[in-house]
């Protein structure tokens, strides 16, 4: 191997750490927020909903999860547990799915909701957050 490519390799290594470093930053960033949106909806009396979430193919499932929609079209939403769920979730259209429902996992929330998204529903955490507590008050 040369010392050309060995560089080059490394070069990409120290990139991709610190791109990773970045995300884990900006996720603690956005937890923050996110733990101070829970705290606050429960103060203020706005009660959770069971969260649905949407397969591949389309079918609409229960899941496990108590929380709040902070996207118009119910793609995303935060729950009681401070977790971000992204609620399109594999599976197909068949009635197990619809019956058991599914067990959503949390993501590692961003700071900007849609990022690269293609629907036009993007922007600032915060603004998704407060959204929700201004219409439910």
């Amino acid at each position: 191997m040369s010392s050309a490519s060995g560089g080059r390799a490394e070069d990409a290594r120290v990139r991709a750490e610190l791109a990773a470093a970045s995300g884990r930053y900006e996720s603690e960033r956005a937890q923050v927020l996110i733990d101070a949106f829970v705290a606050k909806a429960m103060d203020l009396g706005i009660h959770p909903e069971p969260l649905r979430a949407h397969t591949f193919a389309g079918a609409e499932v229960k899941t496990d999860k108590l929380g709040w929609y902070i996207r118009k079209n119910h793609s995303i939403a935060v729950g009681t547990d401070g977790g971000y769920y992204q609620l399109t979730v594999p599976g197909g259209s068949g009635l197990l799915e619809r019956l058991r429902g599914v067990k959503l996992a949390a993501t590692p929330p961003p700071l900007v909701v849609g990022r690269g998204g293609r629907d036009g529903e993007t922007g600032d955490l915060s603004e998704f957050l407060d959204r929700v507590l201004a219409s439910k008050q």
